[in-house]
């Protein structure tokens, strides 16, 4: 696999890099590039992926920076709160960092999440870089200035959109990867095909054999496709203002089904769920074939993604929705499929909509 490089722009200008290389060799020559001989660097990360991956990153940063320390948080979701961010800020105060100092975020989608949120918020911003571990923090979270943490059991309640200055992708990491966090990074993955490039979701069909047994070659070309189709949407709408609403397929019944299952199933088993519940409506709707519908189903059956939780209630789950973010003016905008491969925003999804495509999701 030959390094990617791909430059992230806002208003024509550059923002950061996202570079995909197969070990972190390269990441000293890149931060030299942000001119971290006068700075700080905090790591910040969790206590699994700690275990394998820390140690590397301070060996190649040792003795290229100011001063180089490492917080480190108990691993889950449970973490994804303001408590955690308020101990980074006491250790961070305890270590006199500056506006001029960085962050290094190395881990999955809690740690990105929540290390770009506290960057945002200490001093009223510093500098922070995402080293993304997980399939699901490389195709999707790490990219795109989405910052936040839960609370009161409401997910990314509190946030801010922040970029990050760069976003290193090491696709080895994925190896250390349990089956079922790998498949749950795929829940992005085929959503990114879904909503926005058919002929991307079609290439994944084509290639699932190798992307379950974990090819080299083949999860680098799909987190590059990944990463490019995030990057396309986020550059055209920074704020969420508009197509960038669209990465919310599958996210409104699967955030509701997240929370409501105290967080036992992962984001993107949620994510599948409510992937195949939002096909299911856009069939009902006529938008997508009977045959389209079966299709999605079947590929997110392949990677072993569960149906919908039989012991979840209907009605909690509909109820849940309108706590949703993405409420606007009373109305839940609800990411449904015009046809596979593109994506379309609807306001008068009905509540018998949703129940209906629930009960259908209660059966495998």
């Amino acid at each position: 696999m030959q390094g990617k490089r791909m430059e992230v722009t806002s208003g024509g200008e550059r923002v950061y890099d996202i570079v995909i290389r197969k070990s972190y060799d390269d990441l000293p020559g890149e931060l030299e590039r942000l001119s971290i001989s006068g700075k700080k660097l905090c790591i910040v990360t969790e206590t699994g992926v700690a275990g394998h991956y820390l140690e590397e990153v301070k060996a190649l940063l040792a003795g290229r920076c100011k001063d180089l320390c490492a917080f480190i948080f108990p691993r889950g979701e449970a973490s994804k709160n303001l408590d955690t961010v308020s101990d980074l800020y006491r250790f961070l105060l305890s270590h006199h960092f500056d506006r001029k100092d960085m962050l290094i975020a190395l881990g999955g989608g809690v740690t990105g999440d929540l290390t770009g949120f506290a960057a945002a918020t200490y001093l009223r911003g510093i500098d922070f870089i995402q080293l993304p571990t997980s399939l699901l923090a490389q195709v999707d979270s790490s990219i795109g200035g989405k910052t936040g943490v839960d609370f009161l059991s409401y997910k990314n309640m509190v946030g801010a959109f922040y970029m990050p200055r760069l976003v290193y992708i090491n696709i080895s990491t994925l190896a250390t990867l349990s089956l079922r966090q790998y498949h749950s990074g795929l829940g992005e993955v085929i959503k990114h095909g879904l909503i926005q490039d058919a002929a991307y979701y079609r290439w994944l069909k084509m290639n699932k054999e190798k992307i379950a047994a974990r090819d080299k070659e083949i999860m680098a070309v799909m987190v590059e496709g990944s990463c490019l189709i995030k990057r396309a949407v986020v550059q055209q709408d920074p704020g969420e203002k508009g197509i960038r609403a669209y990465l919310n397929f599958g996210h409104t019944l699967g955030h509701a089904i997240e929370k409501l299952s105290d967080f036992r199933l992962t984001h993107g088993e949620c994510v599948g769920i409510g992937s195949v519940l939002a096909a299911s409506i856009s069939e009902k709707r006529g938008y997508i074939t009977p045959e389209e519908y079966r299709d999605i189903k079947d590929m997110f059956a392949y990677f072993g993604f569960p149906v919908l939780p039989a012991d979840l209630n209907s009605g909690d789950i509909l109820e849940a929705t309108r706590h949703d973010k993405k409420m606007e003016e009373g109305k839940l905008k609800f990411v449904l499929l015009e046809t596979p491969g593109q994506a379309v925003i609807r306001k008068d999804v009905t509540d018998q909509e949703i129940l209906e495509s629930l009960k259908r999701g209660d059966m495998a």
